[in-house]
């Protein structure tokens, strides 16, 4: 089982921190269809946007269960240690450092997968953050910047080195962003080469590919970012076929009909209903992917411009079919 720290979870899945995805709606319902842990939205570490609109919905909330875990991103020691102590002072119980995100504007500035270029500055991160707070300090990274520079053992040997207690790994290069497909063998060298847990992300959309993953890997746990994305049944799904060997059967009208709703109102109320209801329509044609007649059903639900009328088509849709 996947331990971090002092904690220890049932499972071993964990729900991969996804910028304007997962906010406190989304891994509260992950978290209830299995997922062991939930990774919030990355926030930066620069304290002039720590009360920014956008971060404010992006800090720990204490409705949470623990452990509150918080990504931060940036690219300077101390202002990401600052970061963290604030973070943890708010109530976060796990800080994770983001170097592996792939996106443009964030490697513009050497932040993300970009500091893997940079092992020494790493280090001095490692070093700023962990003796910053007193909870355990974790980091998600790449298997380095490109084909040829593939370089994750070393950060991997330097988070072990700096007290860092899990280090999650995604299957590509900075260079790769999302495309090809991931690799595994870097994950597996790095998880024979170090004891704190390792935690393999990338491609990982069904339980098959799950348990493939964690065999060919030994890895202590995987973690899971795009299959989520309208389907977070895909936690209770893996997490059963790995128990049994078995498939778990698949969500059915009454349970899409209840999660949807829900995860509508959910942001209607976090975000008020005008942001509410924009963001809404990106995670309703994401639901809409696996339903019949999906299309029209998200062609029709983003030309909806408030909440009432989001909720009432969720259920008129529903309506075609038998409970």
């Amino acid at each position: 089982m996947l331990k971090i720290g002092s904690y220890q979870f049932e499972h071993n899945i964990v729900l991969a921190p996804m910028a304007g995805i997962t906010d406190a709606v989304f891994r509260d319902l992950c978290r209830s269809h299995g997922a062991s842990y939930t990774l919030a939205e990355m926030v930066a570490s620069k304290k002039e946007l720590w009360q920014s609109k956008k971060s404010s919905t992006r800090h720990v909330n204490l409705n949470d269960p623990e452990p509150r875990a918080v990504q931060l991103i940036g690219t300077d020691p101390q202002e990401l240690a600052d970061a963290a102590a604030w973070q943890v002072s708010q109530g976060a119980q796990i800080i994770d450092l983001n170097m592996g995100c792939p996106a443009k504007k964030v490697c513009s500035v050497s932040a993300g997968s970009a500091l893997m270029s940079e092992p020494q500055k790493v280090r001095e991160i490692f070093q700023a953050v962990v003796a910053a707070v007193d909870v355990p300090v974790t980091v998600k990274t790449r298997t380095g910047t490109d084909t040829e520079n593939r370089n994750a053992l070393e950060i991997a040997q330097i988070s072990e080195d700096e007290g860092l207690k899990a280090i999650t790994i995604h299957g590509r290069t900075r260079e790769a962003k999302f495309t090809g497909n991931a690799e595994y063998d870097t994950i597996k060298e790095v998880k024979k080469a170090i004891n704190i847990p390792v935690i393999a992300n990338g491609d990982i959309c069904t339980p098959e590919q799950a348990d493939f993953v964690l065999k060919y890997t030994s890895a202590d746990g995987i973690m899971i970012g795009r299959a989520t994305q309208g389907y977070p049944w895909i936690f209770r799904e893996i997490n059963h076929y790995l128990k049994t060997g078995n498939q778990h059967e698949k969500p059915n009208t009454l349970e899409f009909k209840e999660t949807m709703l829900n995860h509508t109102q959910g942001l209607h109320q976090l975000y008020g209903d005008m942001l509410g209801v924009r963001i809404a329509r990106k995670h309703i044609g994401w639901y809409s992917q696996h339903l019949l007649n999906g299309n029209q059903l998200r062609k029709t639900f983003n030309q909806l411009n408030s909440a009432d009328k989001q909720l009432l088509l969720i259920n008129d849709y529903f309506e075609q079919f038998p409970a």
